[in-house]
């Protein structure tokens, strides 16, 4: 638990986050959309403890490291990723599910005076479905996608847009480098899930924090804002 000095920081402070790998585990429901894609096209079926290396930057660079990854050319890659997005689309939360702790801790979050946006560079449309189906909409103030911003991570903007204005304190909770690039690009700091989708190891990344709990992140923003001030 934090003391009341701690909690107070929270309050109108502006948090964003990433949704693959960090709030939702969209592994299965990914990988289930991937092999339906590339196994027509000759490919072997990628396993889903590799999918979790090749998320993190959309649906093109997911379907092109799938490619790439069998030493395959990628292909009509427009007409592909259509197919993924349909696929996906059909049944975005089948097996999707947040990750612990994640509820109570936005509960927690918002409960503080904290505005809480979604960071992704998962298309908006799909965002907005999976976590609609996930019943954790009332969570955030913006759910921000690439088509959503003027320049999706790791740019600052894509971090910038998400987070809004007017907010005390500012941080991007993430899994991955895009992550930690577009916060560091922000001047915001940064805390990385160890859990999440990575092709780097987490405590490789540079983030400000790496932790292994959901629950574990108002502690580790606390520490974070306690340090800059």
């Amino acid at each position: 638990m934090l003391d009341s000095r701690d909690a107070a920081l929270f309050a109108d402070a502006a948090i964003a986050f990433d949704l693959d790998g960090t709030l939702v585990d969209t592994a299965p429901d990914l990988l289930r959309a991937l092999n339906a894609v590339i196994l027509p096209r000759g490919l072997a079926a990628v396993e889903l403890h590799a999918v979790r290396a090749m998320v993190g930057r959309g649906a093109r660079a997911l379907l092109e490291r799938a490619h790439a990854s069998q030493g395959r050319a990628f292909e009509n890659a427009d007409q592909a990723v259509a197919e993924f997005i349909e696929i996906y689309r059909q049944d975005v939360a089948a097996h999707s599910r947040a990750f612990d702790g994640v509820e109570a801790t936005l509960g927690w979050l918002r409960s503080q005076g904290s505005r809480l946006s979604v960071c992704t560079n998962k298309p908006s449309v799909l965002s907005d479905m999976l976590i609609g189906e996930l019943g954790l909409s009332g969570y955030f103030d913006r759910i921000i996608g690439p088509e959503r911003t003027r320049a999706k991570k790791p740019a600052a903007d894509h971090l910038l847009d998400a987070l809004g204005d007017g907010y005390s304190r500012a941080a991007l909770v993430g899994d991955s480098e895009p992550d930690v690039a577009s916060a560091a690009a922000a001047g915001l700091p940064s805390i990385v899930m160890s859990y999440g989708y990575s092709e780097r190891p987490a405590d490789s990344l540079g983030a400000g924090r790496v932790i292994h709990a959901f629950s574990d992140v108002p502690l580790a923003l606390a520490e974070l804002w306690r340090a800059t001030t």
